[in-house]
């Protein structure tokens, strides 16, 4: 579905309204950034008219968009307030770090798909998101030469945070991740605070795995079934 600028907009008033403030999502400035971002530029063409559904979406490599809501918990997790620097781990469409930007001094992403990262750079500096800094590479690693990071958001599945992230947390920051076995993991929030960390649980989640050194392999023998989506 191609429609106008305003069509669009009031797809996102309803999608604030119906999927994410309704759900409990109180954050202003998260909720008003969900309604700026917009989500359609992030998916294919061809899905057009789903891009504001209450689902995730393909986006090629095998990954996927989050659902809408999912995007508005993990960032109000963060608590961001605008001066932070904020690490996230698979950049995938590019959207979730749409919306960091405007809550954040400076996102850094990684993805591991060049293709990805490509793509979602250049649109994310088509639209004008320049303090967006996107690198290909092995997320579970971090990004140590801009740590540490007042806050950290993880979008896809390990079997335990990966330790390098949480030596980049910065004290007091922040970390969102999904943690848990292949269609099935917890979503947790880490507060760090000194040399000691903190941990909530969230909501159940199914997320696609993260593949490096301090994650899963590339071929868990057995294990992931590489074609389920996150929601």
């Amino acid at each position: 579905m191609k429609a106008s600028s305003a069509e669009y907009q009031r797809l996102r008033e309803r999608m604030v309204e119906t999927q994410i403030a309704s759900r409990g999502i109180a954050d202003e400035r998260v909720l008003q950034a969900m309604r700026e971002v917009p989500r359609h530029r992030f998916v294919p063409e061809h899905l057009l008219s789903s891009a504001y559904a209450d689902c995730a979406l393909p986006i090629g490599e095998g990954q996927t968009i989050s659902q809408p809501y999912i995007v508005a918990l993990m960032t109000e997790a963060l608590e961001l307030q605008s001066h932070e620097r904020v690490l996230e781990i698979g950049t995938g469409s590019g959207y979730q770090a749409a919306i960091l930007s405007k809550l954040a001094r400076d996102v850094y992403t990684i993805e591991r798909h060049a293709v990805l990262a490509e793509r979602a750079q250049r649109l994310l500096a088509e639209l004008g998101y320049h303090n967006v800094h996107v690198r290909v590479g092995n997320g579970t690693a971090g990004w140590p030469e801009h740590a540490p990071f007042e806050a950290i958001i993880v979008t896809a599945a390990a079997p335990e945070v990966p330790q390098p992230l949480l030596d980049q947390l910065a004290d007091g920051g922040r970390l969102v991740a999904p943690v848990g076995p292949a269609g099935f993991q917890n979503l947790i929030c880490v507060r760090k605070k000194g040399q000691s960390t903190t941990t909530r649980n969230m909501a159940p989640v199914a997320f696609v795995p993260l593949i490096g050194e301090h994650g899963w392999p590339e071929k868990e023998e057995g294990g992931w079934d590489w074609r389920f989506w996150r929601r």
